[in-house]
């Protein structure tokens, strides 16, 4: 039996991503002058993507609380509108629904044709 679970893929998508891996590790580590260069880059560069996170993570933050403000105005409104209707009746009116619906779909079957041999009595 084979040792794989992953369906086949899985060690030639690991064995790339060690090879990308290597080459990244190979320029930032390099001894010579671009080695340095190239650190200063990515260093700079992994800097400017974590405040544009931070950004990111404060805008989502702002509309999350902003969301939640109107979600708690618009649930203190339907309360004050309508009580909660319970679990059940809330299955039985959808119950309902959905047979209205399905009443309605379904084509009405015409009676069969009145035929005169049934009105005549049988010998």
């Amino acid at each position: 039996m084979s040792e794989r679970s992953g369906g086949g893929g899985g060690g030639f998508g690991a064995f790339l991503f060690g090879i990308v891996l290597g080459a990244v590790a190979g320029f930032v580590f390099a001894p010579t002058e671009g080695g340095e260069s190239t650190r200063r880059k990515v260093t700079k560069g992994l800097r400017n993507l974590k405040e544009l996170a931070e950004d990111k993570v404060d805008e989502v933050r702002g509309l999350l609380k902003e969301a939640e403000a109107e979600a708690d105005e618009s649930d203190e409104e339907d309360e004050a509108e309508e009580p909660e209707i319970a679990t059940r009746e809330q299955l039985r009116r959808r119950l309902e629904a959905a047979r209205r619906r399905r009443a309605r779909a379904r084509p009405p079957v015409p009676p069969p044709p009145a035929s005169e041999e049934e009105d005549e009595p049988l010998a």
